[in-house]
């Protein structure tokens, strides 16, 4: 894909944790040069405390977040073909991804975000499994697409 994509699509397991992280992150950094997304496989979870904590330690706001599926935006009337890029974090929505993405024109990239909800044994050890995350997907935002230019 030559330049920045127009719009981009985010996805992971249950859109509660990794994907709106991106969401909010790739908005934060980028502002309105893409239209800006995120879906999971799943909408069985609220959006995590933990990710609403560790965003809003860098001024990414996460609280109005509402977790949604693929086929939630299916049935709200937001087609997949709508998308440039999706970016999966997770293996199963790599594969649902690529399952839709043969019908459409968009481009599908995997990239393997660790799942921070089962590591740590308290709330500091989790925060700072939920940072780490956070900030692996920051990086691989930035490697993607580049320093955000001023706006």
């Amino acid at each position: 894909m030559n330049g920045f994509p127009t719009a981009i699509l985010f996805c992971c397991d249950h859109n509660a944790v990794r994907s709106p992280m991106a969401e909010g992150l790739m908005k934060q950094l980028y502002g309105k040069n893409s239209y800006v997304q995120s879906a999971g496989v799943r909408n069985d979870m609220d959006i995590d405390g933990f990710s609403i904590a560790v965003c809003h330690e860098i001024g990414v706001e996460l609280d109005r977040h509402r977790a949604r599926s693929f086929e939630d935006m299916r049935d709200w009337g937001e087609e997949i073909s709508g998308f440039d890029l999706i970016i999966a974090l997770s293996p199963a929505s790599h594969e649902v991804a690529q399952r839709l993405a043969t019908s459409h024109p968009v481009d599908v990239e995997y990239w393997p975000i660790q799942d921070p909800t089962a590591k740590g044994e308290n709330r500091d050890t989790k925060l700072d499994a939920y940072r780490q995350t956070r900030d692996q997907i920051r990086s691989r935002i930035l490697a993607r697409f580049g320093e955000p230019q001023s706006r």
